[in-house]
């Protein structure tokens, strides 16, 4: 079967993320073209290269790789 996805990223990829939010559980949240990021360990307004473990439908999982001032 075919899958049609709108995920603009894959697993593996690093990226650099803002971290505009703080969700429920503590985890920073940061945004690719509008795709919801979590990356543990942050904080809000922390500037990150991020390494995609995770990669479902509506949202990834990233682990910090760099930290920026």
């Amino acid at each position: 079967m075919s899958q049609t996805s709108n995920v603009p990223v894959e697993e593996g990829e690093t990226h650099y993320l803002e971290i505009e939010e703080l969700g429920d559980e503590g985890d920073g949240i940061g945004y690719i073209d509008g795709f919801v990021v979590f990356v543990p360990d942050t904080e809000l307004t922390e500037t990150v290269d991020v390494e995609l473990e995770t990669v479902r439908d509506s949202f990834a999982i990233g682990e910090v790789v760099e930290r920026y001032d």
